[in-house]
């Protein structure tokens, strides 16, 4: 299987060079998405069929990389799960790219780097030692930036990839550093020998920490999420896809596994750390969400707080697998690899909508959108669909991988631990605001988008998006439903990854009465999702049958309530920021520093008032501009070194030898 799955990264990689030798060619895209779809389709379906198959893991070496360790590769649940995500979302975005790619304005400086991209990311999950990992993780990481700068006359889109190029060096460094002390003095890199090393415990610990830096930094966990609301906007839409709804999982698959596979055994304080960054970065990234009027740095905050749930949920099962209570450990673990896949789908649908209203209107500033309810009736209601899911509301697939993140933190008093006894309540509570949060910013992204009166004639005139877009928005919108309604058959599929990383896994789902899931005890907590959307589907027709049907016949039309104000401009409807007001007035000056100022005529005067909303992010300027200022105050000092002649150069490279050697002399 493995040997297959390896074929297909090969073809993922042919098509580049494809692509390059197309790029004058009109059916470039046709033909670089259409390969992308069918090679992607075909490693979703092998790595499907080895998770169902609950095969011994598949491993081959390759004659390549360093040369006393060779390229290991490996096909186990763990990297079959993920492989499955990771295809699944490319298969997606490839067919949104089939009629999205001709609205870019360069697409022969998409083309050759997508594939790349695609093939980095399986690398990444199917390597085996810590050099081919590595070497995989920065090869995503290069090519997902080339595919930010592709429309790189924009300033601020060079801006999006310097800073993101930054932070993904830096995650690399840590990866490194982690894996330079998982391999210790002997270079034992490969995995199956890191697992066999048992690390002391203060060894253990700092790798997690360097892992949870590395890997955090590429999922967005705060305060390390500064490149993320930069370069998914600026990537095309399926390219922003696949960076929020696929890449980040990488990320995560990462941290996994490091943290439970090769470290071994946790320590129960290990779980602190995560839960709290899970926590804290739940509510940072929605709270950030709710102030944005760029639609797609909506969905990218929006992805913050969703990898923070993601995160919790892997804290509370260190916690639980620490204490060696596999049950609630794989409770929790089934929780947030389920979130994984489920925020791969909404999320990429999400995405997917916001760039075919940009396609269709030209902007993502949701204060110039509105009333494209009319306009682009298919893609508002895919996009409602999403919103519906990301906001956790059931039947939709949202809810049921949230609902297990909480039926796991309701199992934290059976910890001995007064730390976590205290810990995971507090976290809890932060998730359930994080939820209602999110609740609260998707309606308003919806509403202000799709709904009301059109506020510019770029929405008064826009049109429907192309099939191949909206059949990839119904493909995702029907698996949020299925994901839904039917959570038992991925809880199940999850058992063996579960089983692998806990030593246990959930009863088993799908022979309970009604396809419910009974994730602890029936007495204690089930969830029927078949027969929610069964009630919800019938209530909706008798609700409907009743108004059509039942009520009066006669038309009857009105003026819409104007807040008061007889004129009919699109001006007088709630705005962006309007429906943020209240929650930022409360959150805004603590989180954002949020400042209101107003400016009055004076009386007489025709000019308009105007309302200025002023929010900083303090992350960014706590940490990161010191840090900006620093390395140019630096350099500036620096920059005489330049100027030198040719004896003062080598006179500072004779002083560097000698210093070498003293301490080479010198050392013990």
């Amino acid at each position: 299987m493995i040997s297959y799955a390896l074929f297909g990264v090969l073809a993922l990689v042919a098509i580049a060079p494809i692509a390059v030798a197309l790029s004058a060619s009109p059916n470039a895209i046709s033909v670089v998405y259409g390969a992308c779809l069918i090679v992607t389709l075909i490693l979703f379906l092998l790595a499907l069929e080895t998770l169902f198959s609950h095969p011994a893991a598949s491993t081959v070496t390759l004659p390549l990389g360093l040369p006393w360790l060779g390229a290991h590769f490996r096909i186990d649940p763990l990297s079959a799960f993920f492989l499955v995500t990771v295809n699944l979302g490319g298969a997606a975005a490839s067919l949104f790219a089939l009629g999205y790619g001709r609205h870019e304005e360069a697409p022969q400086r998409v083309l050759p780097f997508f594939p790349v991209y695609l093939a980095a990311m399986n690398l990444v999950v199917l390597a085996d030692d810590a050099f081919t990992f590595l070497v995989s993780w920065e090869f995503m990481s290069l090519s997902s930036w080339a595919l930010v700068i592709a429309n790189h006359r924009v300033q601020e889109n060079m801006r999006a990839g310097y800073v993101y190029l930054l932070m993904a060096s830096f995650g690399t460094l840590t990866l490194l550093l982690a894996f330079g002390l998982l391999g210790g003095g002997d270079g034992a890199y490969a995995f199956d020998a890191i697992r066999a090393a048992h690390p002391e415990i203060g060894t253990a610990a700092l790798v997690l920490i360097l892992a949870l830096i590395g890997a955090g930094s590429k999922a967005g966990l705060v305060p390390l999420h500064a490149w993320l609301p930069l370069a998914h906007p600026a990537a095309p839409s399926h390219v922003s896809a696949l960076m929020s709804g696929v890449m980040t999982k990488v990320a995560v698959y990462g941290f996994i596994r490091i943290t439970f596979d090769l470290l071994g055994s946790p320590q129960w304080w290990w779980s602190l750390v995560v839960l709290g960054v899970g926590g804290v970065t739940a509510v940072m990234g929605v709270l950030y969400a709710l102030m944005q009027s760029d639609l797609k740095r909506v969905l990218a905050y929006s992805t913050i707080e969703n990898i923070g749930l993601i995160f919790a949920s892997l804290g509370l099962a260190l916690a639980f697998k620490a204490y060696g209570m596999d049950a609630a450990a794989a409770l929790a673990l089934t929780a947030a690899l389920l979130h994984v896949f489920n925020h791969a789908l909404f999320k990429s649908l999400l995405f997917f909508g916001a760039g075919s209203v940009r396609a269709a209107t030209g902007t993502r500033d949701m204060e110039q959108l509105g009333g494209l309810i009319h306009r682009m009736p298919q893609t508002a209601f895919v996009f409602l669909v999403g919103c519906t899911a990301i906001s956790a509301l059931p039947p939709l697939n949202g809810f049921v991988s949230e609902w297990l993140s909480f039926q796991a933190i309701l199992l934290s008093p059976q910890l001995p631990s007064w730390g976590l006894k205290l810990m995971v309540p507090a976290v809890g509570a932060l998730l359930a605001l994080s939820a209602a949060l999110a609740g609260a910013c998707f309606v308003r992204a919806f509403g202000i988008t799709f709904l009301g009166r059109p506020r510019s004639s770029a929405a008064e005139t826009a049109q429907e998006t192309d099939t191949n877009s909206l059949a990839a928005m119904y493909a995702l919108a029907a698996a949020c439903l299925i994901a839904g309604v039917l959570p038992g058959l991925f809880i199940d599929t999850l058992a063996p990854v579960v089983q692998q990383l806990t030593g246990g896994r959930l009863p088993v789902q799908t022979g309970a009465e009604w396809m419910s899931i009974v994730p602890i005890a029936e007495s204690r907590s089930s969830y029927t999702g078949m027969l929610v959307f069964a009630f919800m589907f019938i209530t909706g027709m008798i609700t409907a049958f009743a108004i059509h049907r039942l009520a009066s016949d006669k038309i009857r039309r009105g003026p819409a309530w104007g807040c008061g104000y007889p004129d009919a401009s699109p001006l007088t409807q709630y705005s962006a920021s309007s429906f943020a007001q209240p929650i930022r007035r409360v959150f805004g000056s603590l989180v954002f520093r949020a400042r209101e100022i107003g400016e009055m005529p004076p009386p007489g005067s025709s000019a308009p008032a105007k309302l200025t909303v002023q929010v900083r992010d303090l992350i960014w300027d706590a940490l990161y501009a010191p840090i900006a200022t620093a390395v140019g105050f630096i350099a500036v000092r620096l920059n005489y070194l330049q100027f030198l002649t040719i004896r003062s150069y080598l006179t500072l490279v004779f002083a560097a030898l000698v210093i070498l050697l003293m301490v080479l002399a010198t050392w013990p």
